[in-house]
């Protein structure tokens, strides 16, 4: 049973680390668009239209810059994982079985499924991930409404 929890936390690691890399590959492709768009607006007759066009630019370069540097932590994050680790308090890197849902305690990515099973990825930081941390086996938990006991920790 720990043993395909330890496998399923690799899974879930892994699938997390191609899902913000691609994220990251995603917001460095748009901020490059972005860029180029800036630099080949050319200045017309209307320079109020030029003007807001270049002010609306940068604003989403703005906001994109700030979604690579997320997901730039995102990634510091998931490499200072020690996946093959398993403590038997809640930590992050925990994958955490309760009695109806799956948590790893890594990241906020949502809802992942792997091999079939739907795992959800959240910050320790998250309510549910404070709720969680440091907590042990047989413990118990509530979410979404209902209480959860903690089963298993990988």
């Amino acid at each position: 049973f720990l043993c395909t929890m330890l496998e399923l936390k690799r899974d879930v690691f892994r699938m997390c680390s191609e899902k913000v890399g691609a994220r990251i590959n995603t917001l460095e492709a748009e901020l490059r668009s972005l860029s180029e768009s800036a630099a080949s607006d050319t200045k017309s007759s209307m320079g109020d239209k030029y003007e807001t066009s270049r002010e609306m630019v940068g604003l989403e370069q703005e906001k994109v810059s700030e979604q690579l540097d997320d997901a730039r932590q995102m990634r510091k994050v998931l490499e200072s994982l020690n996946v093959e680790h398993s403590a038997s308090k809640i930590i992050q890197g925990s994958l955490v079985r309760t009695s109806t849902v799956l948590f790893y305690i890594a990241v906020s990515l949502g809802k992942i499924t792997v091999g079939g099973k739907d795992v959800f990825v959240i910050s320790p930081v998250s309510p549910i991930g404070k709720e969680l941390m440091g907590k042990e086996v047989n413990h118990s938990i509530a979410f979404a409404g209902k209480m959860e006991r903690i089963i298993a920790i990988a």
